[in-house]
């Protein structure tokens, strides 16, 4: 091993195509280059990702990805030391798409290849930008996962809980199609919540009233779809302002089940006595400002540092890829050309699996 570890990282999960370059340097990573090309465009007449044409984007746009990154790092192929690329989970003819991409670079160049989980990608982002210690609690919450994990390290997860059904970042884009509300969801309801009342209807909490971290989120959309109707059915539409307090209260009843829940995992995780208590929160849900206030407040009031990376590496990005890379690499993992793209593929091998995990719905 080296002093300096330069990766480029390659990321097709879902409908991003990304390409990054981070360089570690005496233990201090930087990120060189990071470029990520949206499909919001190819996808927006059908309410949410269709898996045959986001594999065809990501084929067709991840060599510009890597020309572009290397490009704007000031790197050739000769400068990398390794190749990370998402092996999974994710939909399977985009991960298909990158794994291909990233053996025939490795293959070309001559470079080690290091296959990453697109989720320990997301877990691991704290440590590329605060440098966090082992152990800490994780909440990755987004568009297609949700799960309360502790970090101990580059491949140590232990699952506290997670959803048994919707992830949040789903529910917001069925909430966003019930409100007629363009895709992608999260932000679309966000911003229409800012002008609204949380307290105007009562939603349910989810599993509250059980123990435990595990959550469900379906039962919140069908309360949210039942509201609408019932509003419709008065007023014989959907007044704007009534549009808006659903969607403050319906964010508000996801912001309150997560800070509860994020309660009661500080509280398992506290109990490991870690030196330097930390929760770090990733996925695109994180760039929620109401839900990540509300984490940062039960965070400070459990004694834990809270960690939010930059809203651009909530969401999906290879820069991520590309350091779980370089943790995975400098800990002795490598893969082959026998590498295979995984479906799903969860962090805590041990633990049973969560019923509605993996990427489905509006945003798969």
């Amino acid at each position: 091993m080296t002093d300096t570890l330069t990766f480029l990282g390659l990321e097709s999960s879902c409908d991003d195509t990304a390409a990054a370059i981070v360089r570690l340097t005496d233990g201090q990573p930087e990120i060189l280059s990071s470029v990520v090309a949206g499909q919001t465009d190819l996808h927006a007449a059908f309410g949410g990702v269709v898996p045959e044409i986001a594999a065809r984007a990501h084929a067709e746009k991840l060599d510009l990805c890597v020309e572009e990154a290397l490009e704007e790092a000031g790197l050739g192929l000769d400068a990398l030391d390794g190749i990370a690329v998402t092996a999974g989970p994710g939909l399977i003819g985009g991960v298909m798409s990158g794994v291909m991409c990233a053996k025939g670079l490795a293959a070309g160049a001559g470079l080690p290849l290091v296959g990453v989980n697109h989720l320990a990608g997301h877990a691991l982002t704290p440590r590329l930008t605060d440098g966090l210690a082992f152990p800490y609690l994780m909440l990755l919450v987004s568009g297609g996962h949700c799960q309360f994990l502790i970090a101990k390290g580059p491949e140590d997860f232990s699952r506290l809980g997670g959803t048994i059904d919707d992830a949040p970042g789903e529910a917001f884009d069925k909430a966003a199609k019930l409100m007629a509300l363009p895709q992608p969801g999260g932000p679309s309801v966000e911003a229409e919540a800012r002008k609204g009342d949380p307290k105007a209807f009562a939603f349910p909490r989810p599993l509250l009233d059980r123990p435990g971290c595990d959550m469900s989120f379906s039962g919140l959309k069908t309360a949210l779809l039942r509201a609408r109707d019932q509003v419709v059915a008065e007023h014989g539409g959907l007044p704007r302002q009534i549009r808006a307090d659903l969607c403050a209260g319906f964010q508000q009843a996801i912001a309150d089940v997560l800070v509860e829940k994020s309660r009661r995992a500080l509280a398992e995780y506290l109990k490991l006595a870690p030196a330097n208590p930390g929760f770090a929160v990733a996925g695109g849900v994180a760039a929620n400002q109401a839900i990540r206030a509300g984490l940062e407040t039960v965070s400070r009031e459990m004694g834990a540092d809270f960690v939010a990376p930059p809203l651009k590496l909530c969401t999906d990005n290879a820069a991520m890829i590309a350091w779980a890379g370089i943790e995975r690499f400098r800990s002795g993992a490598q893969d082959g050309m026998d590498l295979t793209a995984r479906p799903r593929w969860p962090l805590d091998r041990s633990a049973a699996p969560l019923l509605g995990s993996g990427k489905k719905g509006a945003k798969a």
